[in-house]
């Protein structure tokens, strides 16, 4: 008889890491300013927030925080379904159908939980459908809770989209079909090609489900994410977007027609058996919304300083992969290289992520970097100076640098 905790035990990857010094997970902020923090003691500049316009640590977003608390208490204290329903959490998503241009919305406690709690229910085993191969792992599992067939197509490429909703219109005619797809993805920072898949949606009958957790907010003129910048908002069935981004909070909206999110909102496990958003997540996502619709110079900034750091890093030598956002990728192409890369950055007063397989294909291992509208340029001439600095110490640019394999995805 075996016992079920022994691969536990046995596994050392993370014990041999930590004696490394390379263990980059888990890293305790003991104070946030925003664009800066403290680590261990030492102030750090925070370039791998997904706080892009710098919301979370507004004076208006924690007052609307606190005062819902004092109103409503800390917790709901059960799910949405029940009695965990406030009519803070209407306004909220009567706000955002609003701003999304949708009939309705529903608020989810976490954005991992909107993806699996709205795919899952939505598909039967009669259904298909179709995802990028690039596609955050909410989704993955919302799909592997239904009972559809999973096609998945290369990533960013709509002709290969096309090949399994060609062969599915041939083999599987009757089929419901949907396409899930990132707007932006939260790893390399490119942005799916949304007029070539609404194309194809189109063509093939299909329904089209945008997950916007790196676009709302930044995307678009007016910041209603992927859709609204390339014009196909209206031929996006769902949009979905989480709250811990730009939205200064925790959670996640699904919006949509009123009668699909009914179905969602009376079937979805993921809604039905947990705790409703708190009170202060709530308010805060309310506020940071406002504050989304009234600033456009958030955005705007955040832009500028988008194209000023992702030209420095081209200049340098770095490979910043096919990024198109805020999210700018420098891509090292192996596991070493990226964790004493990462590590040297942090010892030196930057604070980057490091990620490696399964989050990127083999080959493009990378350290992610993120900006928010508040750095400032003092900021981030800091940080480009010792990123060069620390990229030729390391050998990942300069004279003598490491050529690293081209791996395909």
């Amino acid at each position: 008889m075996s016992d079920l905790f022994e691969k536990c035990f046995d596994w050392k990857d993370a014990d041999e890491a930590r004696a490394t010094g390379f263990y980059p997970f888990f890293q305790a902020i003991s104070e946030t300013f925003g664009t800066e923090v403290m680590l261990k003691g030492k102030r750090t500049i925070m370039i791998g927030s997904n706080n892009y316009l710098g919301l979370s640590t507004d004076p208006r977003v924690k007052e609307a925080a606190i005062k819902a608390v004092e109103k409503f208490g800390s917790s709901c204290s059960g799910s949405r379904f029940l009695n965990g329903t406030l009519d803070l959490h209407e306004e909220l998503e009567a706000k955002l159908a609003a701003f999304f241009r949708k009939e309705s919305a529903i608020v989810f406690s976490t954005g991992f939980q909107t993806n699996q709690g709205t795919i899952a229910p939505l598909l039967g085993r009669d259904d298909m459908v179709f995802i990028d191969r690039g596609d955050h792992a909410s989704i993955l599992d919302g799909v592997d809770l239904s009972a559809a067939e999973r096609k998945r197509f290369r990533h960013n490429d709509a002709a290969d989209l096309e090949r399994l909703l060609s062969a599915a219109a041939r083999d599987k005619a009757d089929a419901g079909k949907l396409i899930v797809v990132d707007g932006v993805f939260s790893m390399e920072g490119d942005i799916a090609p949304l007029p070539k898949i609404v194309e194809l949606k189109k063509k093939y009958g299909a329904r089209l489900m945008v997950d916007d957790a790196h676009g709302a907010g930044i995307l678009g003129k007016n910041g209603r994410g992927t859709g609204e910048h390339f014009g196909v908002e209206d031929d996006v069935d769902l949009v979905m977007t989480t709250f811990s981004k730009s939205f200064a909070s925790l959670g996640g909206v699904i919006a949509g027609p009123r009668k699909v999110l009914d179905w969602v909102k009376h079937k979805s496990r993921a809604l039905i058996f947990s705790a409703s958003m708190t009170p202060a997540s709530v308010a805060a996502a309310l506020k940071a919304l406002e504050i989304i619709q009234s600033e456009p110079q958030r955005r705007e900034r955040l832009w500028e300083i988008t194209r000023k750091m992702r030209t420095a890093y081209q200049t340098m030598g770095f490979d910043t992969g096919t990024s198109e956002t805020p999210i700018i990728p420098l891509v090292i192409g192996d596991d070493m290289r990226t964790f004493m890369f990462w590590k040297a950055l942090l010892d030196a007063g930057v604070f980057v992520n490091p990620v490696r397989m399964p989050a990127v294909p083999p080959g493009q291992q990378l350290i992610r970097t993120s900006y928010m509208a508040t750095h400032t340029d003092a900021q981030l001439d800091r940080v480009l100076d010792i990123v060069e600095q620390v990229g030729k110490q390391v050998g990942i640019i300069g004279p003598n640098a490491v050529p690293r394999e081209k791996t395909g995805s």
